[in-house]
């Protein structure tokens, strides 16, 4: 802050201060409780007037910050959870004191490490993983949900079902339209939804410790408001991007063989609601984004490529299950939050419950562990009270 405006740094302390008490109430109180009832909301629109959450996260930042990197660097959070920091609320805002305050942290190993964990985690509980299952349909009787129908035809019957996949998909995908009566496929059309990712995985036969790289990098374009309203709104590719350049070898070498680095590289982009055909323009992308890296940040990058694979909307659909290829499901606007938002336990069905980033909390890693203690918590209560 020295460097682009000192006089933005008594603003920062201010933003700060301001920022815990959104923290406070928005993540430690409210994260992990459900609102199924309107009653719910109403009980916390007081607080929320307070801490004028009817704002925007770039516009609240814009309060405190006058330098316009400045506030691009301490606004840009919302787009970690699918939201564009012109439009999410200043709810959103607590992501970066949380940042501060617990900080950031690295599976040694990779998200794929956690995953694993938590694999082994559910089976020494008692639990058991059926891989290569794919579900055809959540059976329905009545206003409950009897179990779930595997594509070889199986039923398996239960007493609640959780879904983990993208709550559009599970309404549209897996619920025949006659037994949906609020998440029709007409309303999931109408919802507004997060923009998707565009992604390349890559190593090198080469370090790049000179560079001055960071584990995380940040690398905001010239343009801000114009290609984000690019990538929400007007749904167009754009020949211009802002990237997050990640190097987890910096911090856990196990990551790529002696003497090499891997790396992946993320850029925004419209999903596919915007009609992009991916099919031609992902590898026209992919050179321009790998360009970019070779002449900005990692010399001779592709003659040092020694692996690579990328991903575009149509595998957050194809592979993943993602409504329009949408990575983070509902765009967190305030009118897709809190009780506006799909329910942990199911509007339409009883006993039928949602974790992941389609339902409360919302999307990024605390969110969807959040979640799933939500849905637990509900099973558990509605257990309770058949016993």
């Amino acid at each position: 802050m020295e460097q682009w405006n000192p006089d933005d740094k008594a603003g920062y302390l201010k933003f700060m201060g301001s920022t815990k008490a959104i923290f406070e109430k928005g993540f430690l109180e409210l994260a992990d409780k459900p609102f199924l009832y309107f009653t719910d909301m109403l009980k916390v629109v007081p607080d929320l007037v307070k801490m004028q959450s009817y704002l925007s996260v770039y516009r609240y930042i814009s309060q405190f910050i006058d330098d316009e990197f400045l506030r691009r660097c301490f606004s840009f959070h919302p787009l970690l959870v699918g939201g564009n920091p012109f439009d999410s609320p200043l709810i959103y805002a607590m992501i970066h004191y949380l940042e501060r305050a617990w900080g950031i942290h690295y599976a040694l190993g990779g998200t794929g490490a956690i995953v694993a964990a938590l694999g082994r985690l559910f089976e020494e509980l008692g639990g058991k993983i059926h891989l290569q299952a794919e579900v055809e349909e959540i059976a329905v009787e009545g206003r409950q949900v009897a179990g779930i129908r595997l594509a070889d035809g199986s039923l398996h019957r239960a007493d609640a079902v959780v879904s983990n996949a993208d709550v559009a998909f599970t309404y549209k995908n897996l619920i025949p339209a006659q037994f949906r009566r609020k998440y029709t496929d007409h309303k999931l059309a109408r919802m507004k939804y997060s923009m998707s990712l565009f992604v390349i995985y890559f190593g090198t036969k080469r370090l790049y410790r000179e560079q001055g790289l960071a584990h995380h990098n940040i690398i905001l374009g010239e343009r801000y408001k114009g290609l984000l309203d690019d990538i929400f709104n007007k749904q167009e590719l754009a020949e211009d991007f802002s990237l997050y350049l990640h190097m987890p070898t910096l911090s856990d070498p196990s990551m790529a063989p002696p003497g090499c680095e891997a790396f992946y590289v993320l850029s925004p982009v419209p999903h596919l609601g915007a009609g992009i055909d991916w099919t031609t323009a992902a590898k026209v992308y992919r050179d321009a984004i790998m360009q970019f890296l070779e002449e900005n940040y990692l010399p001779d990058l592709q003659a040092n490529l020694i692996a690579e694979h990328y991903i575009d909307p149509l595998h957050f659909q194809n592979t993943l299950n993602s409504y329009l290829g949408s990575a983070f499901s509902f765009q967190p606007i305030f009118t897709q939050s809190a009780w506006f938002r799909p329910h942990n336990r199911s509007e339409d069905f009883d006993n039928l419950y949602f974790a992941g980033a389609g339902t409360h909390p919302g999307a990024g890693l605390p969110g969807v562990l959040s979640s799933a203690k939500i849905a637990a918590d509900l099973i558990g209560k509605a257990d309770n009270l058949r016993h």
